[in-house]
């Protein structure tokens, strides 16, 4: 019997070739590994204020997305998670068993409050949320970049407790996967900075969605250095020790062999070269996204997901609430 995998991701824009790199590619891995269930958590998203039909919109494009870079539904569950009303039951429960105090800690909280006139409770309370998230599915692993780590123990801090609580292994603590190294892709305009679809200036990185077009002239605009040697070197050539790791994540080849191969070029035919590649890795997924994006299959591959989710879902909502005393 397989361990199994979760993992959520907020339908909070378009993900970047950063996101694919070092998340999205993975997931086709780990399907073959484990039983893996990915969520599109668009309840997370509320936290902040949406427009509906962005936000319905923003939900659909990530599911077909995921579907259009390789994920399996005969090897993996893939639903949205407002169609399993079990994750908001079970984060009720959560809540009412996490102290106010260790949610107040939370980095990302504190990070997005200070950005808001008005904190609302959801924005306190989402950790419970994905606590919840994870613990329904009996997930052994969890994928986590350093912004997660501190979620994910507090989900490993709740079943403890829980557990311990009531006198029984009930929920599973589950363990972090972390990326390799070279999963974390930087700004394309400033190599300190991670990568991100946020970022105000849309030079500094590479939508999955972007056209041949936009994605040849970004990375060809991508900053280099005045050193001229393609060379694998974070600390002297950070920029291009950057596009080095994307070139690499997109072939298959190591990074040595890539510096080999354009030993004394410059940056010019590297850049080409690179902006082909990923173009050439983009377009086919493109292509079955949107076909995908305008097909009734869409709706019918969430709707099964969403059952197959449910059924593991409420299994373990109705022991939880049975061993806390919710039953009559």
């Amino acid at each position: 019997m397989k361990e199994k995998v979760f993992s959520g991701v907020q339908p909070s824009g378009i993900p970047t070739i950063g996101n694919y790199i070092g998340a999205m590619k993975g997931f086709i891995d780990l399907q073959d590994s484990y039983d893996a269930i990915y969520s599109i958590v668009n309840q997370h998203a509320i936290t902040v204020p949406q427009d509906p039909k962005i936000l319905k919109q923003m939900t659909r494009q990530l599911a077909a997305l995921y579907l259009a870079i390789g994920i399996d539904t005969k090897k993996a569950i893939l639903f949205v998670q407002s169609d399993v009303p079990a994750h908001a039951q079970m984060a009720w429960i959560i809540q009412c068993m996490t102290g106010l105090g260790e949610l107040e800690r939370m980095t990302q909280f504190k990070d997005k409050a200070r950005k808001q006139e008005a904190v609302n409770a959801g924005l306190l309370a989402y950790p419970t949320l994905m606590v919840g998230d994870i613990v329904l599915y009996d997930a052994n692993f969890v994928p986590v970049g350093d912004d997660q780590k501190q979620h994910l123990e507090l989900t490993r801090n709740f079943v403890d407790r829980f557990n311990s609580r009531y006198n029984d292994d009930l929920l599973v603590k589950p363990e972090p996967l972390i990326p390799e190294e070279g999963g974390r892709i930087m700004s394309l305009q400033d190599p300190t900075s991670k990568m991100s679809k946020s970022d105000t200036n849309t030079k500094s990185f590479v939508s999955m969605l972007d056209t041949p077009k936009q994605i040849t002239k970004k990375i060809k605009s991508a900053v280099t250095d005045s050193i001229g040697e393609v060379n694998y070197d974070k600390e002297n050539q950070p920029a291009v020790a950057n596009l080095l790791q994307i070139y690499a994540s997109f072939s298959g080849k190591s990074i040595d062999s890539i510096v080999s191969d354009y030993s004394g070029q410059g940056y010019g035919n590297f850049k080409g070269d690179l902006a082909d590649l990923v173009v050439s890795t983009l377009e086919p997924i493109q292509e079955r996204y949107e076909s995908l994006l305008t097909s009734s299959d869409l709706d019918d591959i969430l709707q099964d997901g969403a059952k197959r989710a449910s059924a593991i879902a409420e299994s373990t909502l109705s022991r939880v609430e049975k061993t806390i005393g919710l039953t009559y």
